[in-house]
């Protein structure tokens, strides 16, 4: 029988901004290197910087959690001038915050 993945829990924010502002400058250039540099791509980062450091300073800090409120507040956005869409963009941050905690995103590991 499978075992469930543990869920993942980000240590409590002391400084949401600057979380922010080091997700929003991460994003971007993960954005601007994955396929081309487009002007959006500022506009999506800084959007779902936004939807994070709103939810971090909530007292969330459960990964998936995160990443279903930038997967739906990001629905609201005007995606039509990138390649990218909602499911991207939390994507990214996920992997992004995983990186940073020296987790392993490939497998569950």
């Amino acid at each position: 029988m499978t075992e469930p993945i543990p869920p993942i829990t980000l240590p409590p924010s002391q400084n949401p901004e600057l979380e922010g502002k080091w997700l929003k400058q991460r994003l971007h250039g993960w954005l601007d290197t994955e396929f081309i540099p487009e002007a959006v791509n500022q506009n999506i980062a800084e959007r779902a910087a936004q939807i994070f450091v709103r939810q971090r300073m909530e007292g969330e800090n459960d990964l998936g959690s995160l990443v279903i409120a930038i997967v739906t507040e990001m629905q609201a956005f005007d995606f039509s001038k990138s390649f990218y869409g909602e499911f991207a963009i939390a994507n990214a941050v996920s992997d992004l915050l995983l990186e940073s905690l020296g987790i392993d995103k490939c497998c569950g590991q």
